[in-house]
């Protein structure tokens, strides 16, 4: 029976239908000879009800008939059986999905009718195709996004083997471009969903189109670009409507709600939202309405009518809890904790977000790629941030319980967990036990990515191009290259899916204060861990037998302050081509002059309030947000007077030490624990050849005969740094055929040549020239030495962080174009387990930062590649400054046995004393991040 009510359209279809499968069932019994075709013409009738039903939200009903078409399938004695049968169990599972049984959908996708599809003589590609979108997108619901990655590749490789399914193609597309916006993977989505429209608006399935229009417009939501987002909103309702298109107008309508609650149009986005609802009512559309309820619930919290917004965040948590939807539950219990927050109930805001955090965490491990699963916690810091907050506003109020302790946690768990769980991964080579074709499909990517990143790089120094044909090149580079990296990403996740040992790893879980103070700190060692807020920020020092902790102003405040002492420090490297030399010296010296102020009232935010504790203990710093650019060794002691004469750099009375998290030195000293030291003593790359027209290439050639007109290559003066930027090398007036100007630095000979005066000769290794090349970077020889020493140029970048790293020698012994560059993904790929590795490059301690997980620099990759501790800069540095630096370094360690945190602090304080150098540009650049002892 259509109950009443129901639109006139679904009941002509049902009737249609419906007399057709009595006609045809009256035809069998007059006619076996064709009787396998009207029961053919039984199943497709009954599978139209059903579609007619979905259509129009009874599910149940729709069920009822896709049941029927499949036991009238099984009543079909011919090679069409299976395809029926297929189809049917496909449309079974979907009607489990838009119910929200995410696990029957599943067994009816994947257990029964996956392999119908597979066990067909003739495999029918594209319908097979369309079960295994529809696998991935229940994995993706359920947060399982590697697995529904998998599913999505084998369907996308399947539609394009059939013809070259574009249909199949755009849909693959858009369910991948919303799980890479769902990541906060947020350019790979948007590049994916703008494919996915423009094959939809080809084949005029606007749809569809309109689907994709959505979800480019919750990506531009969630990049603050509220009136963009409304735009596209917009425009898909345009193409929605019909009456059969009350689900997709019902989830437009839903965004389009958020998105004028963000624009403070609060009244009309309640309208829009209360007419979604009436929809997904009328259609069964229950996730849509937990996301409506969470919407409306924004709406109210937004007019300060908490009850109400409350209200209506019960209503889509229970539709959330029934659907099993952790993604959404999560987000309701945080925004839950918001309006409890907002009212002053801080005991229940915290039970909220509490109940989110574990949810969060459940999410996550289900992510195999370290990077999308980094990517995706960023999305989900601000839990962590509110947690932390109500702990502290709680502690407060209430010094007796353990609050305090509790915030630290909450801290560490919400800081640098890739790396947490990538040292604890680097112990278990990943790659043994696994498909030998995983590893070769593995190296293939990687020399595809480094034959792009050679491209743009030869791009740079082009003279054939205008800027617009230049841009436009490397736009589409640019598009190939992030193609690529989400390749290797599902590579290295499938990797780690398919290795034995990898799967028998606990998840390394973050330290509570306990285990910090009894397996990270020392009697002569406190920790100060920050956390920056919107409204407050937050610091503990930490001992081995206490913990303080001190409210800080906000993030705004802090990084206002923090970002003026870092232009400061960095006024040397700032370029300004119509300055002239004596303009530049003024400007840099009144530069110098400013540094002690600012430096002196950042100090007085984020180390005054802990002044009376520091004493002359050893500090280990673990920063947040923008304070990670800064060296704490530049800041004045808090216990002077702010600007007072008298004060003296944080370094003179204190060890200092960067750390991501406190739980990550736990880590690394599990890591590296019992290992045996290396037999030699140093190893040192120097001093490459970068250049065509270098002398030391022109003496090669002329040696063989080989003439070579070129002018001798431009060596670095005293102001010359350490680096070039792929992004701002192109403007340099030095630009070659073979890509930008890259400058020498002889510098980097001296240091090293005056390193190795230090050691025996058999227990040194100096590669110079051609020698200081990728190739010894990357050889296993360099295991052998306790300390690896890099001088060279730093390159950062900025659009694609992997392909940052340092640079070898870009020219062979025959002045012949070789690729010179070790980039960070590469090094992930070393076995250096080194005591010590130095870059002595510029801002090697810098890299794209990641909410949750700080800076992503090279750093990791050499400790993932076994280092413990690394030195780092964070800026772009003077090549004889550094040289000066680094040869006092090493004199402090090879000549008075220090360790390395203790040589580098006394090495810094002796360049601070010398006139030449006292600019903190030159000493304080360097940081030691990892272990001290």
């Amino acid at each position: 029976m259509i109950a009443e009510g129901t639109p006139s359209s679904l009941q002509q279809a049902v009737k249609k239908y419906s007399e057709s499968v009595a006609i045809y069932r009256k035809l069998i019994e007059l006619d076996n000879v064709d009787a396998p075709r009207y029961r053919r013409r039984i199943f497709q009738a009954l599978l139209g009800v059903g579609v007619a039903y979905h259509d129009s939200g009874e599910i149940e009903k729709a069920r009822e008939s896709y049941e029927q078409a499949f036991d009238a399938a099984k009543a079909i004695d011919d090679s069409f059986r299976p395809v029926m049968q297929a189809k049917a169990l496909d449309k079974i599972g979907l009607s489990y999905e838009s119910s929200g049984d995410y696990q029957t959908a599943l067994s009816f996708y994947k257990d029964k009718a996956l392999p119908l599809w597979q066990g067909m003589p003739e495999r029918r590609l594209s319908e097979e195709a369309e079960t295994l979108r529809h696998i991935g997108g229940i994995y993706q619901s359920l947060g399982e996004y590697q697995q529904a990655f998998n599913y999505y590749s084998q369907a996308q490789t399947l539609y394009q083997e059939d013809r070259n399914n574009l249909s199949g193609i755009a849909q693959t597309l858009d369910a991948i471009g919303k799980a890479y916006g769902e990541l906060g993977a947020y350019d790979t989505a948007i590049e994916n969903l703008s494919r996915a429209r423009d094959l939809y608006h080809q084949q005029k399935d606007y749809s569809s189109e309109a689907f994709a229009l959505t979800a480019l417009g919750r990506i531009r939501q969630f990049l603050g670009e509220a009136p963009k987002a409304l735009n596209h909103y917009n425009q898909a309702l345009s193409f929605l409507q019909s009456d059969r298109d009350k689900w997709e107008r019902a989830t437009v309508l839903n965004n389009k709600g958020a998105v004028l609650t963000e624009l403070g149009r609060t009244g009309e986005a309640l309208a829009v939202l209360n007419e979604a609802l009436r929809l997904e009512s009328e259609v069964k559309h229950v996730l849509g309405e937990a996301f409506t309820w969470k919407n409306i619930g924004k709406a109210y919290y937004t007019k300060r009518l908490y009850q109400q917004a409350l209200d209506a965040y019960d209503k889509g948590l229970s539709l959330s809890r029934r659907l099993k939807f952790e993604r959404l539950e999560a987000e309701i219990l945080y925004l839950m904790a918001l309006v409890e927050s907002e009212r002053g109930r801080l005991p229940e805001a915290r039970s909220s977000v509490k109940q989110a955090i574990p949810l969060v965490e459940s999410i996550r491990t289900k992510i195999t790629s370290l990077e999308q699963r980094a990517s995706y916690f960023s999305t989900v810091r601000e839990y962590y941030e509110l947690y932390i907050d109500l702990l502290m506003r709680l502690h407060k109020n209430n010094r007796t319980a353990d609050y305090e302790a509790e915030a630290l946690r909450a801290s560490e768990q919400g800081r640098a967990r890739s790396l947490l769980e990538l040292l604890a991964e680097s112990g278990a080579d990943i790659r043994q036990g696994v498909d030998p074709k995983l590893l070769q499909r593995k190296q293939a990517l990687q020399l595809q990515l480094n034959s792009k990143a050679s491209q743009e790089f030869r791009l740079l120094g082009s003279k054939q191009l205008d800027g617009q044909q230049l841009e436009g090149q490397r736009l589409v580079i640019s598009k190939e290259i992030r193609s690529l990296t989400n390749d290797l990403e599902q590579i290295e996740a499938e990797l780690r899916q398919s290795n034995p040992r990898y799967k028998e790893l606990t998840q390394p879980q973050p330290l509570n204060l306990k285990q910090i103070q009894q397996q990270v700190l020392d009697s002569e060692t406190m920790l100060l861990e920050y956390s920056l807020g919107a409204r407050r920020g937050y610091l503990w020092a930490v001992t081995p037998d206490s913990i303080t902790s001190y409210e800080l102003p906000e993030r705004s405040v802090i990084e206002a302050a923090a970002r003026q002492v870092y232009d400061l420090l960095n006024a040397r490297n700032k370029r300004n081509r119509l300055e002239t030399p004596a303009q530049r010296a003024a400007r840099v010296a009144r530069s110098d002059r400013e540094i002690p102020a600012a430096a002196a009232s950042l100090s007085q935010m984020v180390l005054a309030p802990v002044a009376a504790q520091l004493g002359k203990k050893r500090l280990i710093i673990v920063a947040d947000g923008v304070l990670q650019y800064i060296p704490f060794a530049v800041l004045p002691d808090p216990s002077a007077e702010p600007e007072s004469a008298t004060a003296q750099p944080l370094i003179v009375g204190h060890e200092i030490v960067s750390l991501p998290s406190a739980s990550t030195l736990s880590v690394i000293r599990r890591e590296v624990a019992g290992r045996k030291a290396a037999p030699k003593v140093v190893a040192a790359l120097a001093d490459p050849v970068f250049m065509r027209n270098d002398e030391r290439v022109k003496a090669v050639l002329n040696k063989i005969g080989s003439a070579d007109e070129a002018a001798p290559a431009r060596a670095g003066g005293a102001e010359s740094v350490k680096e070039f930027e792929l992004v701002e090398a192109a403007e340099d007036t030095g630009v070659s055929s073979g890509g930008p100007y890259v400058p020498r630095l002889p510098g980097s000979r001296i240091e090293a040549e005056e390193i190795m005066a230090m050691v025996p000769p058999a227990e040194r290794k100096l590669a110079l020239d051609f020698e200081s090349s990728r190739d010894v970077a990357t050889s296993s020889e360099l295991s052998k030495y306790r300390y690896v020493h890099f001088s060279t140029h730093g390159f950062l970048n900025s659009v694609h962080p992997e392909l940052s790293g340092l640079v070898f020698s870009l020219m062979s012994e025959r002045g012949e174009a070789q690729d010179g560059f070790l980039r960070a993904h590469e090094i992930f790929n070393l076995k250096l387990p080194a005591e010590l590795v130095v870059l002595s490059a510029c801002r090697t301690g810098i890299g794209k930062e990641v909410k949750g997980e700080g800076l992503v620099s090279l750093t990791r990759g050499f400790m993932y590649a076994g280092a413990p501790r690394v030195v780092v800069s964070l800026w772009s540095v003077s090549d004889f400054g550094t040289t000066a630096l680094m040869v006092r370094f090493y004199r402090q360690m090879l000549k008075e046995g220090k360790r390395p945190a203790e040589a580098l602090r006394a090495a810094q304080i002796s360049l601070m004393r010398e006139k030449q150098w006292q600019s903190p540009f030159y000493w304080a650049a360097f940081t030691l991040q990892g272990e001290w002892r």
